[in-house]
């Protein structure tokens, strides 16, 4: 009932063309939705990236997240691309577009306009994210890239390693000289 006298409403509206950026109002309305059980159809909901791209998202309109074989500060060997063959330590991952950032790799050149009357111009040198696809884990004791696999040591812990040495990467040193380096930028960044 309300949806129809929404519609007869609507109808008698006169718009122009011109508004609304070129776009056409819809001047009929599909029925209003059943209610249907989520497990047997789930509702998926697109966010609007960018004008040109659109991103699945969650039912609540959160991004959806990719599983990735890299963490940060992991070291890797760049297997594809204009920088084949280097090696860097992961600073940046973004896991909505399954990309990252490697330390002085993929440098892209930008020209920065002065913010002040007086300041000149400059040409900054910034690290692109890469394809995580495009990034192997390297082993430097053996220097080799491996696959990671996942595998449960006898205390419980789930552990990353490289299948070609069986070296494994999840080490609790990394994750204390990741938390120093954590709690040194953000006191730096307080201060």
């Amino acid at each position: 009932m309300a949806m129809a006298s929404l519609q007869s409403s609507l109808t008698s509206l006169s718009i122009s063309s011109s508004s609304f950026l070129g776009q056409r109002l819809p001047l009929s309305f599909p029925p209003p939705p059943v209610s249907v059980n989520s497990a047997d159809k789930p509702c998926l909901v697109v966010a609007k990236l960018k004008h040109w791209e659109r991103k699945k998202c969650k039912p609540n309109s959160l991004p959806l997240l990719h599983k990735m074989h890299v963490k940060i500060g992991d070291t890797v060997k760049v297997i594809a691309g204009r920088d084949k063959g280097k090696i860097g330590e992961i600073s940046k991952i973004f896991r909505h577009n399954s990309t990252v950032v490697v330390k002085e790799i993929n440098l892209k050149t930008k020209h920065v306009k002065s913010r002040e009357e007086g300041e000149p111009g400059q040409i900054v040198k910034i690290e692109a994210p890469i394809h995580s696809s495009n990034v192997m884990l390297y082993s430097k004791d053996q220097e080799v890239t491996s696959r990671v696999g996942h595998k449960v040591l006898d205390d419980g812990t789930r552990v990353r390693f490289l299948i070609k040495t069986g070296e494994i990467v999840d080490s609790t040193e990394n994750w204390k000289k990741l938390k120093e380096s954590k709690e040194k930028t953000e006191v730096a960044a307080a201060s």
